[in-house]
C-alpha cells in the first residue's frame, strides 16, 4: 500500500498502520513542523517527507491507495474564534479535497473536532460520507470526542476498554515536577489564569481533552493523598493517554513534546478504523 498522510504532525498513522497489520510500502507525509518531522524520522526513518501541502503540485508521487489528514481543527475548535472557513487554517480542508480528487485513492480518511453541524455538513457534502463521532475514552483514558469522515467500510465504535487515570501513570517519580497551590498563585499573573486553572486529574477518572496549547491550564494531579502538592502529568502520561508508545516524542523537549502529543491522534482509534480496511 502507498500512503499519503497529509498534515502528518509526528505520524501518528503509521503507528496506527502498524498495528493493524497493515503493509506499507511507501509512506508520503506532508508536514511543516520540524519538531514533528524530528520524531516521525526517529522512529520511522523511512518516511518520505514532503514538505508544505501548498506545494503538493510539484510532488508527482505514484499511485496512492490510502489519503489520510487530520485538517488544522482552530477554525472549528471551541477553544478557537469560531472562524470556521474563513479562519486561513481550517481552508486547508478544501487542499485536501484537491488532493483527494487528484490522487482518488481506495481509501481515505479525516478526523476533526466536534464543530457546528452546519460546517460538519459542508464537509460531509464535498467528501461524500458522514462522519462517525468517536470518543478516545472508548480505548485510552482520555476524554477526546473527534470526528472521522472514511470510506473504509464497517466502522463502528470501539468497544470501551474502562480505562482510568491510575491505569497509565507514570511510576518513575524522576519525571514528575512538583508544585503547591500558592506556588501557583505567585508564579502567574492570576488576570490572566483561566477560572479553572486548578485542573486537577483524579486517578479513578478519566482525563479532560489534552491540547496543543494549554499553558497553565495542563493537566496536573495531586502527588499523593494529602492533595497538599500537585505534579505535572508527565509526557510519558501524555503518550499513553493518546495510545502512542512510551517514549515515542522523547528526542524532543517536553514543551514540544506535549504541543505535539496534544495535536496528535489517538492511534488506536485509528488502529481501529484501520483494522477494517
Amino acid at each position: 500500500m502507498n500512503v499519503l498522510s497529509l498534515f502528518d504532525g509526528m505520524s501518528c498513522g503509521q503507528i496506527a498502520l502498524e498495528r493493524a497489520g497493515i503493509k506499507v510500502d511507501n509512506y508520503y507525509a506532508s508536514e511543516i513542523d520540524k519538531h514533528a518531522i524530528n520524531v516521525t524520522q526517529h522512529n520511522y526513518p523511512n518516511t518520505i517527507q514532503l514538505g508544505d501541502i501548498n506545494n503538493w503540485k510539484s510532488w508527482n508521487l505514484s499511485e496512492i491507495d490510502l489519503v489520510m489528514g487530520g485538517s488544522p481543527c482552530q477554525g472549528f475548535s471551541n477553544s478557537g474564534f469560531g472562524l470556521n472557513f474563513e479562519d486561513p487554517r481550517s481552508k486547508l480542508f478544501f487542499t485536501f479535497v484537491e488532493i483527494l480528487k487528484f490522487y482518488n485513492p481506495e481509501y481515505f480518511l479525516l478526523e476533526n473536532v466536534k464543530m457546528k453541524k452546519e460546517w460538519e455538513n459542508v464537509i460531509s457534502e464535498y467528501l461524500g460520507v458522514s462522519p462517525i463521532l468517536i470518543d478516545s475514552s472508548l480505548v485510552s483514558a482520555q476524554k477526546r470526542s473527534r470526528l472521522y469522515w472514511t470510506n473504509i467500510p464497517n466502522v463502528q465504535k470501539p468497544e470501551d476498554k474502562g480505562l482510568l487515570f491510575k491505569d497509565i501513570i507514570d511510576n518513575n517519580k524522576s519525571n514528575y515536577i512538583t508544585w503547591k497551590p500558592e506556588q501557583m498563585k505567585m508564579w502567574f499573573n492570576k488576570e490572566y489564569v483561566r477560572k479553572d486553572y486548578y485542573r486537577i486529574e483524579q486517578p479513578n477518572k478519566k482525563v479532560q481533552c489534552l491540547m496543543a496549547q494549554m499553558g497553565t491550564n495542563r493537566p496536573k494531579t495531586w502527588l499523593d493523598e494529602s492533595e497538599t502538592v500537585f505534579r505535572w502529568i508527565t509526557p510519558i502520561e501524555w503518550e499513553r493517554l493518546q495510545t502512542l508508545p512510551d517514549n515515542y516524542t522523547s528526542i524532543e523537549s517536553d514543551a514540544q513534546r506535549r504541543k505535539m502529543i496534544g495535536n496528535g491522534w489517538t492511534a488506536d482509534i485509528i488502529t481501529h478504523i484501520f483494522k477494517n480496511i
